[in-house]
């Protein structure tokens, strides 16, 4: 999430740059580029355990998982996002190592200070992403995920699982897993 902006204008390879030696990570809107917030314990706990749950079911298949250290690139709009966890079986993200520009799943573990942005503007821009087939949000407060789905018209739906479902399924990548697993250590506030 955007935390503060650096206000001068930077072009894409000047940011790149700047990232690479930088040690807080930042996103990149449209020549600004502006400070990640702080994560805490319960997003790191669910991001982490949502990516060693796909990391071992794509084992294998040339998909490759990535955590909230890769960047997703929007070329069209002039934008890059840390996405908590991303997913990309299109290998032409093999070229880039700093960046990924085609993946099919994209994941954003909601906080306080993300979930508008994540819901609003940011999904926005990922639907600009022709190779995204779903965007799922992860509550930390209790158990919900919520997957938007890219249908056959290019409309997006939505499907929610909540605590009384037993699993959640992410269609992009042919996955199923339980909401314990998923929510496994978490300590809800």
């Amino acid at each position: 999430m955007i935390a503060s902006a650096q206000q001068n204008y930077f072009t894409p390879e000047e940011y790149l740059q700047i990232e690479e030696q930088n040690i807080v990570k930042h996103e990149y809107i449209d020549g600004c580029i502006y400070a990640m917030a702080e994560v805490l314990d319960v997003h790191v706990t669910i991001a982490g355990n949502l990516a060693s749950l796909l990391r071992n079911h794509v084992r294998g298949s040339g998909c490759r998982v990535y955590i909230a250290d890769m960047k997703a690139r929007i070329e069209s709009l002039n934008r890059f996002y840390y996405p908590d966890v991303m997913v990309t079986c299109d290998q032409r993200d093999q070229e880039t190592p700093a960046y990924k520009r085609f993946p099919c799943l994209i994941v954003e573990v909601l906080s306080n200070s993300t979930e508008a942005f994540d819901r609003g503007d940011k999904f926005a821009d990922y639907q600009t992403l022709e190779s995204l087939q779903e965007y799922v949000l992860i509550n930390t407060k209790r158990q919900r995920v919520e997957c938007f789905r890219r249908n056959q018209q290019g409309l997006w739906v939505l499907q929610s699982y909540t605590s009384e479902h037993q699993s959640f399924r992410l269609n992009s990548v042919d996955f199923e897993e339980t909401m314990a697993a998923l929510y496994e250590d978490v300590v809800f506030e």
